[in-house]
Formats: C-alpha cells, structure tokens, sequence
C-alpha cells in the first residue's frame, strides 16, 4: 500500500469514526429507576486514641462520633471489632456483641476507618465508608470526600431481577451462585431459592448480570436493547461514511486522547462498567460487522469481577474456535496497545439486522446462530468448559422412575413432561446447566454436560430422555403412573400390615379417585385403619 493509498484510508477513516460517534449519541437510553440517600453528616470515626484529636480537624458540616477499638480497663486490650451494615446515610454499627448484656449500636451517616486495617473486608465498600491513614494528609483527604456526602444523593437502580427464571435454589437445594461469588459489594443474598439485590448497596458493577446463566439478572442502564441499538449505530454509519475494518473498544472512559491517535479503524463505546456488557453484546459487535472486539483492562476493576469477565471471554473464544473464526477476535488490551492501528481479525460478513429485543440469552442465540451462517465446515456440535452457560442433559432410563421432580424445578424449562403420557423430554436451547435436576433426582438418573449445538432447529427441538408405558387404573381404566412405579410400590409396601389382603393391594392399582370410592366402601379397611392409629 503506498503512503499516500494509507493516507487516505487514515482520513476517511477518521471523518467515518466522528459521524458514527455522533450518531450513536443520538439513540435513546430508556431511563431507570432511582435510589435516594439522605445525608446529614453524621459521622462514626473509628480508630486509636489517636483518631480523637484528629476527629476535631474534620469539616464543620461533619458531626464526628469516636468509636475506640480498645477497651478501657487498664490492661489496654482490644476491644471486640465493631460490625458495620448498611450504607451511605443509614449506616448501624453494632459495638458489642449482640447477644451481650450491655449491646449498643450506633446509626450514622458516614463512617470514617482510621484503624490499620479496615473493618469492612471487601473489594467494594459501601458508599460514605471511606478507610484512610491516620495521618494528617490522609484525614485531610477524608475530610473533603466526607463534606461533599453530606446532603441529598440519587443513583441508578442498575440491575433488575426476575426470580421465576433465577437457577439459585430450588426444592432446597442451592445450585447457582454466580452472581453471589461475583458481586464486589456483597450487595447480592441468598433468601433460600432466590436471591435479593440491595439497591442501596449495589454499585453498577455489572458481573452479576454477566455471569447470570439465564438471565435472572438483567443490567438497566443502559439496558441490552439500548446497548445493541447503539452498537448498531455505530457500525452502520461509519461503514455507510465509507470507513473499513472496524474494530470496536469497549472502555469506560480511562483511554483519554489515545483515540485520536493512529487507530482511526478503532471505534470507541463507553460503558458504565467493562462487566455490564458480556458474551450476548461482543458476539453481537461481531454479527453487526465488527472485525473485532477489544476490552481495555480497566485496574480499577475487582479481582472476582476481572475473573467473571475472563470467563466469559473464555467461552466466546471456544464458540469463536468451533465456529472456524480467529480466537482473538475478542480479547482484553491494555493502553499500551492503544498506540498501534488495531488489525482487523475477523472476516467480512454479511451484516445481521437483528435487535436485543429477545432478552441475554435470545440475543446470544441470534448472534451465535448469525456467525454460525457465515462460516464454512463447522462441526454441528461445540463442546465447551464447566460453566458455560449452554449444554445437555441426559437419563439413565433403568434409574429414571419418571417421578418429574426434575420437570418442576428446572428454571429455563429445559426439562418437560408429557402431560398424560409417562415421558420426559429435554430442550437444549433451554438449557443453562446449573445442576439444579442433578440435585433434584432422587435416583441420581440425571446427568449433564457443557456443549453448544449450533443448529437452531435442533437445540429448540424437544429430545425425549425418558419414556415408558402407562399403568391403567384397574377400576376405572384411566391412565395414572408407570408400570414401574407401581411395580416398585407393591414390593415395598408387601409386608405392610395395611396391605395384607388381597381387596388392599389392589387398591394400590387404582387412580386417586377410585382408591377413595374403595376406602369408603370397604368396612374392614376403616376398621383396620383405626385399629392401627390406636397401635401407633
């Protein structure tokens, strides 16, 4: 290419990436709710002796109240470390045991952490709890940050949750924990089969939403919708500007004038959090034409949240792989490869028009099942790594009893009756191997597996695993178990002292109703019932 061939490009290029920019701004981002705090500057100063005098240079606006952490007999020693709930204007810091005879709890606005270590352990504290030295450059810092929380606060609601599609727990059992194990700010909790975000505490992180294997948890602003809308945006004007080989840069603001560099293919889209978009948005990019994805690595970000947001490249990579395109395709950068023209990595393909209307899951399918069109020779299956989100599930029919305890605790419905008929069926599109009917079978029947079947028809297509002939009523006729439930029921309850006689083992073969009918009709099955209450 000559200099002034790549001069050209450079330039047409660069006027290509400005529309575009300007374009994507003006998609609208449907609005989210709002938490409120409410700050009177009360505030908790914990710390040494020490933390005393300084606690008098703090800002007129604070009110400063001393927790010591040593007691105060005359042996000096530490006194029990207090526990701190809550966040930002209704802090409540409990200073003694709670069981313990004298228990007190003090409720602030703020707290101030002057101790060596900090009393909150967690990657993202709370809003107003700030843990500084106990020096005067530090209090200083403190006492600035603290009077500028003193007031009235809103923030975005940042996540929304759907518990009837969650895979936490079901029938007590607990299967999926990724958004608890993912969450810097402890914000998420289990409440038995379900799981409870704190708005108050919940800091748009992000990671829930991207590791969530159905769904469950959906990041607000901006919504999957309205991220798609403007990546669309984006990629259609600058190729419409007549710019070549996009490559998109997923940032949330720290890569300053490095885009007006060299990268004049290099499209930039902010984000709130670099884990608030994840594998249903990056494919996506590469369906609309991006010939890549890049992620700048943010340092800010939590260790657990990084790891989240790995994983989830992991699996992009795999599918990306299988499908005959180039594994780097997606992948994390630092500022320093900012400094060169990024290559284009993926092939030109036809662009899909498809929205985010769908949902996480809808939007992944669509994007995969567009790249999955493009390529040539791909195998119809791709397996994957633990904890991908997409896999089978298979029965051992000699164990299956066909009880369906499964059917009622698989969230995405992956796992189906036959209504009338004695059957179990599976969806593999359904399915985000959580475990949860691996947990449920009481015959250990059920087993799964990680895999991704890359033809649309057949992942949506029910596969039956179980199936076996219907027991019929012997009175009425009407079809109401399996012959090998009620096989299995009569060798169990064979020397029950309920069932001796003959009239009483068959009623073991009648439906509900018409096992009702014989009771009452049977004078020596009332006898022998009471007889047997007395006895017990």
């Amino acid at each position: 290419m000559t200099r002034q061939l790549e001069q050209t490009i450079r330039s047409q290029n660069s006027r290509a990436r400005r529309t575009a920019l300007e374009a994507m701004q003006l998609v609208y981002v449907d609005a989210t709710g709002l938490v409120s705090y409410q700050s009177r500057g009360k505030v908790a100063v914990i710390g040494d002796r020490m933390a005393l005098a300084l606690a008098s240079h703090l800002d007129k606006k604070l009110q400063p109240e001393l927790v010591l952490l040593e007691s105060e007999d005359e042996q000096g020693l530490p006194a029990p470390p207090p526990r701190i709930e809550g966040h930002l204007g209704a802090f409540r810091i409990q200073l003694d045991e709670p069981d313990g005879p004298s228990a007190r709890t003090l409720e602030v606005d703020l707290v101030l952490d002057l101790s060596p270590e900090p009393v909150l352990n967690m990657a993202l504290t709370p809003a107003g709890y700030l843990h500084v030295s106990a020096d005067e450059d530090g209090l200083s810092a403190a006492s600035e940050a603290l009077s500028e929380m003193v007031g009235s606060f809103e923030s975005p609601v940042f996540v929304d949750y759907d518990a009837g599609i969650c895979a936490h727990g079901r029938n007590g059992k607990t299967a999926c924990t990724a958004c608890i194990d993912t969450c810097p700010a402890t914000a998420i909790t289990s409440l038995a089969e379900r799981i409870e975000v704190d708005p108050f505490l919940c800091q748009g992180g992000g990671g829930c939403a991207t590791v969530c294997p159905s769904g469950a948890i959906r990041y607000l602003y901006p919504n999957v919708k309205d991220t798609l809308s403007r990546l669309r945006a984006l990629l259609r004007t600058y190729n419409e500007e007549g710019g070549s080989d996009p490559v998109i840069l997923i940032h949330t603001g720290s890569a300053g004038d490095l885009f007006e560099s060299a990268n004049n293919n290099l499209l930039p889209f902010m984000v709130e959090e670099l884990a608030s978009v994840g594998l249903e948005t990056w494919l996506s990019a590469l369906a609309y034409g991006a010939r890549g994805v890049w992620l700048l690595h943010d340092d800010d970000i939590a260790a657990a949240v990084m790891d989240a947001v790995q994983g989830q490249i992991g699996i992009a990579t795999e599918i990306l792989q299988a499908l005959g395109y180039p594994q780097e395709s997606v992948r994390l950068v630092n500022l320093s490869e900012l400094q060169l023209p990024p290559p284009p990595v993926m092939p030109e393909i036809q662009v899909a028009g498809y929205s985010g209307v769908g949902g996480k899951r809808t939007t992944t399918y669509m994007a995969i099942d567009h790249l999955y069109a493009q390529a040539e020779r791909v195998k119809p299956v791709i397996t994957l790594e633990v904890g991908a989100p997409f896999g089978a599930a298979f029965v051992e029919e000699g164990a299956c009893t066909l009880c369906l305890s499964c059917v009622g605790a698989c969230p995405g419905n992956a796992l189906q009756s036959g209504g009338d008929e004695p059957k179990l069926s599976f969806i593999e599109a359904n399915c985000i191997q959580c475990g949860i009917c691996t947990r449920t079978c009481p015959e250990d029947a059920i087993w799964i597996t990680p895999r991704l079947l890359l033809d649309a028809e057949d992942r949506r297509r029910a596969r039956l695993l179980c199936q076996e002939a219907p027991f019929h009523c012997s009175s009425c006729g009407k079809p109401f178990a399996t012959k090998s439930t009620i096989t299995n029921m009569l060798n169990r309850l064979q020397g029950h002292w309920m069932f001796q006689s003959e009239r009483s083992r068959k009623r073991l073969t009648m439906c509900g109703d018409c096992r009702v009918v014989d009771i009452a009709d049977d004078l020596e099955a009332v006898q022998s019932s009471q007889d047997g209450a007395v006895r017990q």
